[in-house]
């Protein structure tokens, strides 16, 4: 934790990369699996909570439709949610002669925004490609110009640093001329509204996340006073997420997050009642794991993260996580296997399979128990 970013070092992590032989998860996602729009738009009368719910307990696998939850969870446990709110982050520029899109990752304390430049595509998806060289122009609407002055991480050309010519100015843009980060793998781009979550909440100083904390789009506003009604809480903190690029298969960026005092409150008493502390999304572990001490006690934090939870590592808080599916070589899946064991993760992501469960941001959504919380 700190008070600015840390330098990013681009370090290998196991198995990341899709054709790393060490996955023990499915190597590619077939086309019939993945969610390319959101739930309630594949049907009359759907809602965000339409979508389907596995839940590996141990090596025990269950699904579920996921307004079955409340019945899921117990009087007295915590549910921890982010409520960082989504930025229209993806906004058309030109870089040289070619019309590019940038993609506005993480602003820094410093007031300088970290950037991945893509290419457009005609499809109004973009598709990867290199970064800089440094020095480059970005000319972007309203005659803002940027100048990409070097790599985020060393080793990488994927994200670039940007230093615009005063505060506010990158959030005016993406205001008037933004609309939120999307991949090819979805059908069509979609409102601001379709990501944001019902925790969601502005922040006064504009920042935001550049991709939605996904995992708690499928909770509504009547879910929520539901699960309320039958005794589970919610604890919310704020980690504000960069661009993940599904391409990279990465470890996350350092990101900025703010635990509060009644969260920590709130989690620590369910701690000592033997209530289960159940993160919503893998920002959520993040900023959580990040404000605790060897022990497990969580105090207030805020300021900078780079904390990359692993098995090796382990988690001293979390007794459980709901999350979307995850990418067969993504970094998060090292984290599902710090809180559940590699052996319910696997057998649970070829139950999704076996179930045709739905991947990415717009699909159904699993939750993970410890084994010893199994009653």
């Amino acid at each position: 934790m700190s008070a600015s970013p840390p330098e990013v070092q681009n370090t290998p992590f196991p198995y990341i990369g899709a054709q790393n032989a060490q996955s023990p998860y499915i190597r590619d996602i077939p086309p019939n699996l993945v969610a390319r729009v959101p739930a309630e738009q594949r049907g009359p009368g759907l809602g965000r909570d339409a979508v389907r719910l596995l839940v590996s307990r141990g090596t025990g696998v269950s699904l579920h439709g996921f307004r079955e939850l409340p019945g899921l969870l117990r009087a007295g446990d915590v549910l921890v949610v982010n409520t960082s709110a989504t930025l229209p982050a993806a906004v058309d520029a030109r870089l040289g002669r070619e019309e590019v899109v940038v993609h506005f990752s993480t602003r820094g304390d410093d007031g300088r925004w970290a950037v991945e430049v893509r290419g457009r595509d005609g499809r109004g998806t973009t598709r990867p490609r290199a970064g800089g060289p440094a020095g480059a122009v970005l000319e972007l609407p309203d005659g803002l110009r940027l100048v990409l002055e070097g790599p985020l991480a060393a080793g990488s050309d994927r994200l670039w640093w940007t230093r615009p010519p005063g505060a506010g100015v990158v959030e005016g843009v993406m205001r008037a001329y933004g609309r939120p980060i999307r991949y090819a793998y979805t059908e069509r781009d979609q409102p601001l509204s379709a990501y944001q979550t019902v925790f969601a909440l502005p922040s006064p100083d504009g920042a935001g996340s550049a991709e939605m904390p996904s995992a708690a789009r499928p909770f509504t506003a009547g879910l929520v006073a539901h699960l309320v009604s039958r005794g589970v809480q919610f604890a919310p903190l704020t980690l504000h997420t960069g661009v993940s690029s599904a391409e990279a298969h990465e470890p996350p960026y350092p990101e900025r997050f703010e635990v509060p005092g009644t969260t920590a409150r709130m989690v620590n008493a369910a701690r000592t009642a033997d209530g289960r502390v159940i993160a919503v999304g893998t920002t959520a572990v993040r900023a959580l794991e990040s404000a605790a001490d060897a022990d497990g006690v969580v105090r207030a934090a805020r300021g900078w993260t780079d904390l990359v939870v692993t098995p090796e590592r382990g988690v001293r808080v979390v007794d459980g996580l709901l999350t979307g599916l995850h990418e067969p070589a993504a970094s998060h899946l090292l984290m599902l296997e710090a809180v559940a064991g590699r052996a319910a993760v696997r057998r649970g992501y070829a139950e999704a399979a076996a179930r045709l469960c739905l991947w990415h941001e717009f699909g159904d959504v699993h939750l993970l128990l410890k084994e010893e919380m199994t009653h």
